[in-house]
């Protein structure tokens, strides 16, 4: 049987020492706003099936929907989407095979960020 030497190996880094890249960020931020966008999803499906249900309790759906709470959050449903489908583009562009280097792929991130967020402003200024 082999000798069971004990190999000291280096250890993986830690949460607190290890400085966190836009490339990691933008694909957690990805996810988060993918299932997020699930809850907004299922309030519209709410909304509707209230509208189906008959006008009073559509009035107490669409109260809620049409309240300061419910403005934040279609708004960042808004940003949300924004972010998913610029997000989508980017990896697109990384499945072709491009912007794979470090500085494009900081580039595609930020170009992300900030086009989410200008397309949302534009988006709610239009509508």
């Amino acid at each position: 049987m082999a000798d069971a030497k004990r190999v000291e190996r280096p250890l993986s880094p830690h949460l607190t020492i290890y400085r966190p890249q836009l490339t990691s960020m933008s694909s957690i931020l990805t996810r988060v706003t993918g299932n997020a966008l699930i809850v907004s999803a299922l309030m519209i499906v709410w909304w509707l099936l209230a509208a189906a249900t008959g006008p009073e309790y559509f009035e107490v759906v669409n109260g809620f929907a049409t309240s300061f709470i419910g403005d934040v959050i279609f708004g960042f449903s808004l940003l949300g989407i924004w972010y998913h489908y610029l997000a989508g583009l980017r990896h697109l562009i990384f499945d072709a095979g491009r912007g794979l280097e470090i500085e494009t792929a900081e580039k595609l991130g930020w170009a992300c960020i900030i086009g989410s967020v200008v397309l949302t402003v534009l988006t709610i200024i239009i509508i």
